[in-house]
């Protein structure tokens, strides 16, 4: 038989929703299986496919638990919802659990479970934008630099913030783990180094060398020149190089 009560299972009003903005008054959902049209679940600890069925009159959606005559249900959602009350399990398992247009015609209300989301985000973002606003020019220049590319170079330090405080809210995650990242402002050092005609990298990204053609640092093969850069700037010869760059840079 089927469980009525797994972990995750909660006996109560349930409303779906149609997806998309363009919602037709009256949309219906297959509620039985057929050759043409299947409606299926495989079932894991059995290995098969059962067949599913909106019948008012049962208890479970499966057709194999189904007992005696089945007095076929309808499934309609009129101006892009569906309330179903608790007393209906088999078509809120149906349509939570089991049918193969759930995500993708329709979904779920969750107002909880979205509320919960809903302030984790904001408090990334708040975060986001706390870091943002707490970066020096320069940090905040190596993190949009990772999105923007050489193009930050030319922006004023009104756009650096507005930018920075943008990419922050829009994409709080990748904000923070960039401006967390030592090795995303050690590259916008050396790209700065090589802007300002410090150091040079080869036509072949295999080497940096100083201004004047002195060798500084090989490329190790298949590597990104600048990530490999702000690798070798943690070394004891990259970071005597790194001390020199920064007081030419400033």
């Amino acid at each position: 038989m089927e469980k009525n009560n797994t972990p995750e299972w909660e006996i109560k009003d349930r409303t779906y929703v149609i997806k998309g903005d363009n919602q037709p008054p009256l949309v219906s959902i297959q509620a039985k299986h057929n050759a043409k049209r299947p409606l299926l679940w495989f079932d894991q600890e059995k290995g098969y496919n059962r067949e599913l069925r909106y019948a008012t009159n049962q208890k479970s959606p499966f057709v194999d638990e189904q007992e005696g005559y089945a007095t076929l249900g309808h499934i309609y959602f009129r101006n892009g919802s569906l309330t179903v009350p608790k007393e209906k399990q088999a078509l809120q398992k149906l349509l939570s659990l089991y049918h193969t247009k759930k995500d993708s015609t329709y979904t779920e209300l969750t107002p909880i479970k979205d509320a919960v989301e809903e302030v984790d985000m904001i408090e990334l973002q708040i975060e986001a934008l706390n870091l943002a606003k707490s970066l020096d020019i320069d940090d905040l220049e190596a993190v949009l630099r990772v999105e923007f590319g050489n193009k930050v170079s030319k922006m004023s330090t009104k756009e650096l913030k507005r930018d920075g405080l943008l990419y922050a809210r829009n994409y709080p995650a990748a904000f923070i783990e960039l401006a967390n990242d030592d090795n995303v402002h050690l590259r916008n050092i050396g790209v700065k180094a090589v802007e300002n005609n410090i150091i040079k990298l080869s036509d072949d990204n295999r080497q940096f060398l100083w201004s004047n053609g002195r060798k500084l640092f090989t490329v190790p093969f298949e590597e990104n020149p600048y990530s490999a850069l702000a690798a070798w700037f943690k070394t004891d010869d990259g970071m005597e190089v790194l001390k020199a760059i920064e007081k030419k840079i400033k």
